[in-house]
């Protein structure tokens, strides 16, 4: 989240300063840190309007720094009352953008709302003013989701501007309330908590709800569907989820609440934290044990195994039997058509329905020798595509590497005959070509591997250390379909690093 941002004509800067257009005139030259006008780009037409706006935030914040303007400029920002008193806590409201508290200042309500949601602050305060501020808020904030100089960094959006943000001082609104701030863990943020805190409460302890993921999982490790191996795989992911979360929120609460820049601590009360009775559960087990068990759930044929699995992608790859989505078009006479030739037609599984992405397909299949889900779908140009997931490793025997095919991917053909897209890592792809974008040092350390045995699994941790001269030759731009020999290959990888001056 940040500040949005919104623009002032020249008569929208001349009301908000209570000033004419002469006035505007006279401030441009008698200050000279007024913020200078911008003209504004319209990317729909691809033109710069006609008119120059002023950026709201700028001219916000330069008036509550300039004592001719201070009474008009941001109300956080402005100088504060000498002999301030004390605030008073006026408690919940709900806004919206979810939970607030209000605080009675010296200068007006306060209204914080716990949420870090881009515009909450301005949202909040439009909807105050627009339903004539019966509370008499002066000001609304939100949180920015970052630490600042003196506690929970906030947004703030005054009720005479509303559609103007700028940032805050948690420290400064702490002064004007007379007292230390409440403040709510993200995953804790939760209005029934937040609606019954007093001020000298102690902190709630609640439980961290489960979010989707961790309750999707939950339902697998529940179904008698499934094997008690399977259950168990999915039971060790929600509770890795489940302790990553109850650790965020004990995180977040040191941060905010303990964190401090200079001498003093934030002016912050814990208002929650999170329920660790029996934190932390066990996971992280036989790592075999739970890669068997997605295998199985892979292969499954049932709803909630496809969604296990699609959770499983997102949080932990590494555990999943196949490697890197990969998608290449439907080509005749190509070594993806001879590869395809061998394609087995199966019913889809798990793996084949998050593999599909909800795109129509045409027929699912398996690759026979590596066992890996395949379909064929349509690209966006209407084309036909192959899509399918490359193989962790290429079946081991005495066959040897041949030639690499570059073809949309990489290719291995081999001694006995077969074809094969290279194996992949689940989290990284292969390509070649002097490309900002793409590592050609991953292709490089796969072929690397493979020359020395066709079964490897190649690791990608550390793709940078392949020898130098393949990585040379799979940053040159070859053509699709070229064929890089054996003996090319190998020849590459035994030429030396260059010369260093």
């Amino acid at each position: 989240m940040g500040v949005s941002s919104s623009y002032l004509s020249s008569v929208e800067v001349q009301q908000m300063l209570g000033i004419n257009t002469f006035g505007l005139w006279r401030l441009e030259r008698k200050y000279d840190d007024f913020p200078q006008p911008i003209e504004p780009y319209d990317p729909l037409r691809h033109t710069k309007e006609a008119d120059a706006v002023w950026d709201a935030t700028e001219v916000y914040r330069w008036a509550a720094d300039t004592p001719e303007f201070a009474h008009r400029g941001a109300v956080l920002l402005r100088p504060r009352p000498e002999d301030l008193a004390d605030g008073d806590w006026a408690g919940y409201t709900h806004t919206v953008r979810g939970p607030a508290l209000d605080w009675h200042t010296v200068l007006g309500t306060v209204r914080i709302v716990y949420s870090d949601d881009r515009k909450a602050a301005a949202e909040v305060a439009t909807d105050v003013a627009a339903t004539g501020n019966p509370d008499g808020v002066i000001t609304v904030c939100a949180l920015y989701g970052d630490v600042g100089f003196t506690g929970p960094a906030l947004i703030a959006s005054d009720t005479a501007h509303p559609g103007i943000e700028y940032e805050a001082e948690w420290g400064d609104v702490a002064a004007l309330a007379g007292q230390a701030l409440p403040w709510w863990p993200d995953l804790l943020r939760l209005p029934r908590l937040i609606r019954t805190w007093q001020p000298g409460a102690p902190p709630a302890v609640a439980e961290v709800p489960p979010n989707s993921n961790e309750q999707i999982l939950r339902r697998a490790a529940r179904n008698e569907a499934f094997d008690a191996v399977s259950r168990a795989a999915a039971t060790d992911m929600a509770n890795h989820i489940r302790n990553d979360r109850i650790n965020r929120a004990e995180h977040e609460n040191e941060v905010f609440g303990t964190e401090r820049f200079g001498a003093q601590p934030h002016p912050v009360v814990i208002a929650a934290e999170p329920d660790t009775t029996e934190h932390p559960l066990p996971c992280h087990g036989d790592r075999q044990a739970v890669r068997a068990g997605w295998h199985k759930l892979a292969v499954s044929n049932h709803p909630d195994a496809v969604a296990a699995l699609e959770v499983a992608i997102g949080h932990d790859p590494e555990l999943l039997p196949f490697g890197a989505v990969t998608e290449v078009p439907v080509q005749p006479g190509t070594v993806t058509e001879r590869w395809a030739r061998r394609l087995a037609p199966c019913d889809p599984t798990a793996a084949h329905a998050v593999l599909a992405h909800g795109d129509p397909v045409d027929a699912f299949f398996v690759d026979p020798l590596t066992d890996m889900p395949a379909l064929r779908t349509v690209a966006v140009n209407g084309r036909p595509l192959w899509r399918f997931y490359a193989p962790l490793s290429l079946p081991a025997g005495s066959a040897e590497l041949t030639t690499i095919v570059l073809q949309h991917t990489v290719w291995i053909t081999t001694s006995d005959g077969q074809v094969h897209p290279a194996p992949c890592t689940q989290t990284e792809h292969l390509w070649w070509g002097d490309s900002r974008h793409d590592r050609p040092s991953e292709a490089a350390t796969v072929a690397d591997a493979l020359l020395d045995d066709l079964g490897a699994t190649a690791s990608l941790h550390e793709h940078w250390k392949a020898p130098r001269g393949l990585i040379a030759l799979f940053t040159e731009e070859h053509e699709q379909g070229a064929e890089l020999t054996r003996s090319r290959l190998l020849l590459a990888r035994m030429s030396p690093p260059p010369r260093t001056r």
